[in-house]
């Protein structure tokens, strides 16, 4: 027993001296995430944090979202701290950016500094480090689905046991995020250009991802079923889509029969708000019906109102796709969608507090009984400081996204027969990811945070020099460039000084 701590220390140092440029940048990553723990104690908040951990207390799923993220919040509620929760998530931010860099590297063949190049964005972008501090599914499903990724691509050729596991922990990702479900779709593509040569190859391997897809996402249907009485994953597919339509949607270009006429609108379109009014403001006609908006009956008008639309306007549907997924791309950030969603991606002064709601448990708040004491943010100088300034300079601009993934379509054509093939699947769901929603609701910025690590490994595998033919990788050779993320300026509005 004592030879353990030793061979376990000497692997350590191997590990370190092997990938010594990555464990350099590693390091000030951990100690940056430490800065935001010690800053925003525990945790950050959203608007949709308080529905995620109301639906965690009392093990109900939302009818709005998807509730795999309360199920793991539950999973950790008997320790009753957020700093557990937030400190998971840091730590999964982390552990993203080691499965890029042992793929790109280890697997790829990619020279070390171009490696370590793709992990910037996810190890050092200010707002993926807020995005892990906040209480949020996005963390975990970039999470599972970068393990799913990883482990389709460590073989050449994915097994069927290799598509089974991914196709288990991409219907796990979809019961934490709805974006996570046309991931499947592009993770078949993949199996079938990989395996068009081997048929018996690819039927297993697309029978065995669609199997163990379908097993927690029917899991998931079905504990929905126990609580609202029908088999699905939410009541809001339907109005999500409706929000989208409604800025373009003329119902005098359509036949709607009568129960679907008080959807419409008489505001002309360019007068009209932003897709996400049509749900969250008092403008919105789905509050025209008797019955709530997220409710079986309300959610299928909708979304019939929102497939006629389509129907009949499909370029103007195409057209406000299109615009949402170029904002993705912009340089700056945009004071989008509105200034307090905005300002809810910031580390701020003054954070998101928790609306006192009814009290539960003998607490204020469902959000006080899952920590058993105050849930409020608490800033804390100088660790407030360090990072809210950190971010402000610290980030991706959306045109440096937009240029990976253009550089990374280049390299997937350009070695198409030795690792262009593979990298097709993280270039296929970086795109999907941002597509999407755009397609489905309405942008968002934290949807470019979680799309764009996929990007980055994309294009680190496509320059790599490793082939789909069985043998391993070779490893590359190259510097570390010395390379940050570029000190790119924003449309950050003026604040205030810290509170201590």
């Amino acid at each position: 027993m004592r030879v353990m701590p030793a061979v376990i220390w000497r692997s350590s140092i191997r590990l370190i001296a092997g990938n010594r440029l990555f464990a350099v940048v590693l390091v000030p990553a951990l100690a940056l995430r430490v800065a935001a723990e010690l800053g925003y104690r525990w945790q950050s908040w959203f608007n949709d944090s308080f529905t995620y951990v109301r639906a965690a207390v009392t093990l109900t799923p939302n009818t709005t979202r998807p509730s795999g993220y309360p199920l793991y919040l539950w999973l950790l509620s008997p320790a009753h701290s957020y700093l557990l929760v937030t400190a998971s998530q840091h730590i999964m931010g982390l552990l993203v950016a080691v499965m890029i860099y042992a793929l790109a590297r280890h697997r790829f063949g990619a020279p070390a500094w171009i490696a370590v190049l793709a992990t910037l964005p996810v190890l050092y972008d200010g707002f993926e480090i807020q995005l892990e501090h906040l209480i949020m599914a996005d963390t975990l499903f970039l999470f599972l689905t970068m393990v799913a990724v990883t482990i389709a691509l460590w073989s050449p050729r994915p097994s069927w046991r290799a598509c089974l596991a991914a196709g288990l922990l991409l219907g796990a990702s979809s019961a934490v995020k709805p974006t996570g479900l046309p991931l499947l779709a592009a993770f078949a593509v993949y199996v079938i250009v990989v395996n068009w040569r081997g048929w018996r190859s690819m039927l297993a391997g697309l029978v065995a991802c669609g199997v163990a897809f379908a097993v927690p996402v029917l899991g998931y249907e079905a504990w929905y079923h126990s609580a609202h009485g029908e088999f699905a994953m939410t009541d809001s597919t339907g109005v999500f889509l409706y929000s989208r339509v409604m800025t373009f949607a003329d119902c005098s270009r359509m036949s709607l029969p009568t129960d679907l006429l008080p959807l419409c609108t008489s505001v002309p379109p360019d007068k009209r708000p932003i897709a996400q009014a049509y749900i969250w403001t008092p403008v919105s006609p789905l509050d025209r019906y008797s019955e709530p908006m997220f409710s079986p009956t309300v959610n299928k008008l909708a979304e019939r109102f929102a497939i006629a639309a389509i129907e009949a306007q499909p370029f103007d549907y195409a057209r406000a796709v299109w615009d949402d997924t170029v904002r993705s791309f912009e340089w700056n950030r945009s004071v989008f969608p509105n200034a307090q969603t905005y300002d809810a991606y910031l580390f701020s002064p003054q954070p998101v507090a928790v609306p006192s709601g009814s009290p539960y448990g003998g607490y204020s708040s469902v959000e006080a009984y899952y920590a058993r004491g105050n849930p409020q943010t608490v800033v804390v100088n100088p660790f407030a400081a360090v990072i809210r300034d950190y971010q402000r300079y610290f980030w991706l601009p959306g045109t440096v996204y937009g240029l990976i993934l253009l550089a990374g379509l280049f390299g997937i054509i350009r070695r198409w027969r030795r690792a262009g093939r593979a990298a097709l699947l993280p270039w296929l769901f970086s795109l999907a990811l941002i597509v999407s929603p755009a397609a489905t609701a309405e942008f968002d910025y934290r949807y470019v945070t979680t799309a764009v690590p996929f990007a980055c490994l994309a294009l680190a595998m496509a320059f790599g020099k490793a082939s789909l033919a069985p043998g391993g990788a070779r490893d590359g050779t190259g510097r570390s460039t010395g390379g940050r993320l570029a000190d790119a300026g924003h449309d950050q509005r003026n604040l205030t000084a810290d509170a201590t």
